[in-house]
């Protein structure tokens, strides 16, 4: 747990600390409000809520979005195919650069689910993966765009299955 977070420290970039500042500066700011209303009950408790609000929910949902925006790639599936004399699936895949920077490296992760021709439960089961491989791609300019072939083995699953892709590019 330790080598994860001292791992996440060490990818965060100069967004991610303007971020985690400014809402670290939110939250003393909105302390501050809620003691210089400690007259009205309600107000007080209404901005101590919304500090703790600010400190602990903000920073994730400010990470994600940050991210998504500066890192932006689109990933198309592009063919998957179950080998027949190998329990293995190849899948073939476009990873697209959208951002406005050059990708150092991208973890490329495709996961196998359930598949069924009923929409609901294949929402469902893509909570639930069977199989997933990542592979990780390095050195992608802007605007290019990478063929990508992943190999899932050993694939035992018979009945019908649905592969999702995830592109997480910094």
């Amino acid at each position: 747990m330790k080598e994860r977070i001292l791992a996440f420290i060490h990818s965060l970039i100069l967004y991610d600390y303007i971020l985690f500042g400014s809402l670290f500066f939110l939250f003393i700011l909105f302390l501050i409000i809620a003691i210089l209303k400690h007259k009205n009950i309600i107000a007080s408790l209404l901005w101590i809520v919304m500090a703790f609000l600010m400190i602990s929910i903000a920073p994730i949902v400010g990470y994600k979005i940050l991210h998504a925006y500066l890192f932006k790639n689109s990933i198309e599936l592009i063919s998957e195919k179950k080998l027949h004399y190998l329990d293995a699936v190849v899948v073939r895949a476009k990873l697209t650069n959208e951002s406005k920077f050059d990708f150092k490296e991208c973890k490329i992760t495709a996961n196998v689910h359930k598949g069924s021709t009923n929409k609901l439960k294949n929402f469902i089961y893509q909570f639930r993966t069977i199989q997933r491989r990542s592979i990780i791609k390095q050195n992608i300019p802007l605007g290019s765009s990478k063929n990508i072939k992943i190999l899932i083995e050993p694939f035992h699953y018979k009945k019908r299955y649905q592969i999702t892709l995830k592109a997480n590019c910094k």
